[in-house]
């Protein structure tokens, strides 16, 4: 099968096509023939080799694909050769074919196309761990994401939109601000002209925000806990500002702050596996319904894998990076 591997640690030119044998799917494992695969940041980690994949885990990246399923391992229930699915992987996606627990497979809502499809695992499993479990976002409740445009932003900005809380978002340009009130987001941010602990402030009378994701890191925590409300909540998903800072342990303890955050990727099948049920009870319809949809900004083929990994560095895009498997012979 051809795949995208990355020959050694570097930049997006070190990412090429090459070879493998297919691979066999062992107990609870499916093989999907693989028609697109989503890009995310940890994809460019670990090209850069700051992320490696898990012990026993494929090298070649991707996280997340969309396709066929073409063959069984043992054991596996509740799908059948020839069903389309999404799922989450914790590597391989960048392939003609790719195993996926068969627990972390999930339909193709009703409409999609494959690469739509393909945008939606990565994103929609970390949204709803971080946001909905870890952060246990309340209809009615606020919520601040930090790069609103990414494909996380642009994810959760639709959900919690559509489950009834009201959506503030921060982003680097007033085109992408627009884009993320075309979303749903109740007011945007344009972090390079404006303070967002100010406008939160303005926005709701001084009280402050119940929940914000954050993707930044760095600098941001300090004003971050100045702009959550009593018992806010404060969720890490990736450190692009920087891992380490300074915090206002008086805001924590004077508001009753928490400050959590996590990593999906080696995480065990079985955790996937309820997030999965999660989704497919409670956002799957929100697809079909058409309360939310996928933001695909651009897809690639395998062979110009460096053009969109450079295109994900720059930041210029709204929503989802994919890349188009080759078409079977």
């Amino acid at each position: 099968m051809k795949v995208v591997e990355i020959s050694t640690a570097g930049g997006p030119e070190v990412l090429r096509l090459a070879e493998r044998a297919r691979p066999q799917p062992g107990a609870g494992e499916v093989l999907i023939q693989v028609a697109a695969a989503g890009v995310n940041r940890p994809d460019i980690m670990q090209r850069k080799g700051s992320y490696p994949p898990p012990a026993g885990v494929s090298d070649i990246p991707g996280l997340e694909v969309a396709g066929v399923v073409v063959e069984l391992g043992a054991g596996v229930a509740g799908l059948a050769i020839g069903d389309r699915v999404c799922a989450l992987v914790a590597g391989g996606g960048y392939a003609e074919f790719c195993l996926a627990p068969a627990p972390q497979c999930l339909p193709v809502p009703a409409g999609l196309t494959d690469v739509e499809a393909a945008s939606l695992p990565e994103t929609y499993f970390t949204v709803w761990s971080n946001v909905f479990d870890r952060a246990a976002l309340r209809p009615g409740e606020t919520l601040l994401v930090q790069g609103g445009s990414s494909g996380i932003g642009v994810a959760v900005i639709q959900l919690a939109h559509a489950l009834g809380s009201p959506v503030f978002a921060t982003a680097g340009s007033e085109e992408k601000c627009a884009a993320c009130v075309r979303l749903g987001a109740q007011r945007a941010i344009n972090y390079r002209s404006e303070d967002f602990v100010a406008v939160l402030n303005a926005e709701t009378g001084g009280r402050g925000v119940d929940v914000i994701l954050d993707m930044i890191g760095g600098d941001y925590l300090l004003r971050e806990t100045a702009a959550l409300a009593e018992d806010g909540r404060l969720v890490f998903i990736n450190t692009m500002g920087g891992a380490k800072t300074t915090v206002n342990l008086r805001d924590v303890m004077v508001k009753r702050l928490t400050i959590t955050g996590s990593t999906l990727r080696a995480r065990p099948v079985p955790f996937k596996a309820e997030i999965a049920r999660r989704l497919l009870q409670h956002v799957w319809p929100l697809f079909e319904m058409g309360k939310i949809r996928p933001v695909v900004f651009r897809s690639f083929p395998y062979a110009q894998a460096a053009q969109a990994h450079t295109l994900m560095e720059s930041s210029e895009h709204v929503g989802k990076i994919i890349l188009i498997a080759p078409s079977p012979n």
